[in-house]
């Protein structure tokens, strides 16, 4: 890629571009290289390759990280920058410190544990051997570069570039960050302001997200920006919850929720202590079936004083029906037990983790119930469970979809549309540009048509993967590629090959079973060769 021209910054979008996965934005001067966030892909196989592959920048050349939250899909390539030689601080919040503590090393034993069931497979199938992207080691050494910076506080990242936190009201430590780089032969700092995740209205552990007015450039989040949710009190979304854990218990099977461990996991124990405590919904078991769910939960109670809710946590947490799991033959007999029980479980995008083995042994049994509670990007488990999937392949393995299946977006921790808009206009004057990202194409378009009231449309811009731009005081420029892009446009938060290819062998057991008889099977496996031929006479 060109290299920085003058004293101008270059910002490059290395992530979260027309898609909700893999934050991380690179701005270079000729001083010096700093990232927002590095985060893991996830969704298609196609975007979760791009974990794998090399950065597009040389790590050891980058000076500084400024990591906004401690969520996977903005942190979770860290420990591979450090793997490949970035040697940097790594700036961000004290609770984000403590969060990345556990959500890192979880990450990197997920990695190595999946990266050893799939060396078996391909051992078996004369493939070649893969490696995790990284490893529990990696993680270690990742934490010992972190550096806290408190809400407020200005600190220098690098000659002539400062940094300070505003709380962005999605989760435990998060935070929009806002840039000020002095610049050549002006009198004043461009201001750039990066939204991070920017929290709801309605957010129960957190108080609404803060920032700074009158910035040059707004790199902002659009994930919900296509839709608006109802208004709804924190009693009216227990009671909407009470209605399907109730619903759930009269099944007499389980209730399955994929959730994010971070925060999500906590807002559900509160929900469901509240309404078992008063009688709302019958009292049962509530499995917290994931490690990091159950260490983070042991932060968020460390952190309960700084947070909204914090003595409700604390009684949800040690509350009677709660049993956290640890080993995974505790999580295997969980799946033995019969009648109404709860069990969260991460991942939240049913992606990796345990909640692959409970939607494994559950999705089949006509009284389970599995309620999804956040966003699910394109191509992922969750997304082709919500989109009404009759079969699908877990383990490498088919499993046909029995169970009841629901979205329960009431926990979001992203801001709806009318939140980001009103949250953009307080941020105003925005003097250049508006930069959208970490939205798929229906939240950007939504998003895009509904700034227009505060920001005139040339100035409002969806960047792609590895686009990037000049920033100057008096627009932003497109600055030319001389390297390929490491996925097509038209790749990013869609449905893949590996997807296309788990239907069609789903579709192929369809069809054969549903043959009459030998012979018509027999004919279904002919006209299948024949079209695998090329002949489809």
């Amino acid at each position: 890629m060109q290299g920085a021209r003058g004293t101008d910054p270059i910002l490059r979008f290395h992530g979260a571009a027309h898609g909700v996965t893999g934050s991380c934005y690179e701005i270079e001067t000729s001083r010096w290289r700093v990232l927002v966030d590095c985060g893991l892909f996830q969704g298609s196989k196609s975007e979760r390759e791009l974990n794998y592959g090399q950065f597009p920048f040389p790590p050891e050349t980058i000076d500084a990280v400024i990591l906004t939250h401690a969520h996977i899909d903005h942190s979770g390539l860290l420990a591979k920058l450090v793997k490949q030689g970035f040697s940097g601080p790594i700036h961000s919040t004290r609770a984000t410190i403590d969060l990345c503590s556990v959500m890192l090393p979880d990450a990197a034993h997920i990695q190595e544990m999946e990266v050893e069931q799939l060396n078996r497979r391909n051992a078996r199938r004369g493939r070649p051997l893969v490696e995790p992207i990284y490893t529990l080691s990696d993680a270690a050494a990742c934490m010992t570069l972190f550096r806290a910076l408190e809400y407020g506080e200005w600190t220098t990242v690098a000659e002539g570039l400062r940094a300070r936190f505003w709380n962005a009201g999605h989760l435990l430590g998060s935070a929009s960050v806002e840039l000020e780089i002095d610049l050549d032969h002006q009198k004043r700092p461009m201001r750039i302001l990066f939204s991070g995740d920017i929290g709801p209205g309605h957010k129960l552990l957190q108080t609404g997200p803060e920032g700074p007015a009158g910035v040059d450039y707004l790199i902002c989040e659009s994930t919900y920006g296509d839709r608006e949710r109802p208004d709804v009190s924190p009693e009216q979304r227990r009671s909407q919850l009470g209605d399907i854990v109730r619903g759930a218990a009269e099944t007499g099977g389980p209730l399955i929720i994929p959730s994010f461990a971070v925060e999500r996991t906590q807002e559900l124990l509160v929900d469901l202590h509240l309404l078992m405590r008063t009688g709302a919904v019958p009292s049962a078991p509530v499995f917290v079936d994931s490690p990091l769910a159950t260490r983070a939960s042991a932060i968020f109670e460390r952190h309960a004083d700084e947070i909204e809710q914090g003595d409700a946590l604390r009684q949800a947490l040690n509350s009677k029906e709660l049993r956290f799991t640890e080993t995974v033959e505790q999580s295997k007999a969980i799946n033995r037990l019969t009648g109404f029980f709860v069990v969260i479980a991460a991942s939240g995008m049913c992606d990796a983790g345990r909640i692959r083995h409970h939607l494994k042994a559950n999705l089949w049994r006509r009284n389970a119930t599995v309620m999804i509670a956040g966003y699910q990007a394109q191509g992922s488990l969750g997304r082709i469970l919500l989109d009404g999937a009759r079969r699908v392949r877990i383990q490498g393995e088919e499993v046909e979809v029995k169970a009841h299946v629901s979205l329960f977006d009431l926990y979001s921790g992203h801001a709806d549309a009318a939140e980001l808009v009103a949250w953009v206009a307080s941020r105003g004057p925005v003097r250049q540009a508006v930069f959208l990202t970490h939205g798929e194409e229906e939240g950007l378009r939504g998003f895009s048509e509904r700034l227009p009231s505060i920001m005139p449309d040339g100035r409002i811009i969806t960047p792609r993967l590895d686009d990037a731009f000049q920033l100057t005081f008096s627009g932003s420029l497109p600055v030319e590629l001389n390297q390929p892009r490491r996925l097509r446009p038209e790749s990013v938060a869609r449905l893949d090959w590996h997807n296309d290819l788990s239907r069609l062998l789903l579709d192929i057991n369809e069809a054969v079973g549903a043959a009459a008889d030998e012979r018509g099977r027999a004919a279904v496996i002919r006209r299948m060769r024949r079209a695998l031929d090329g002949n489809d006479a």
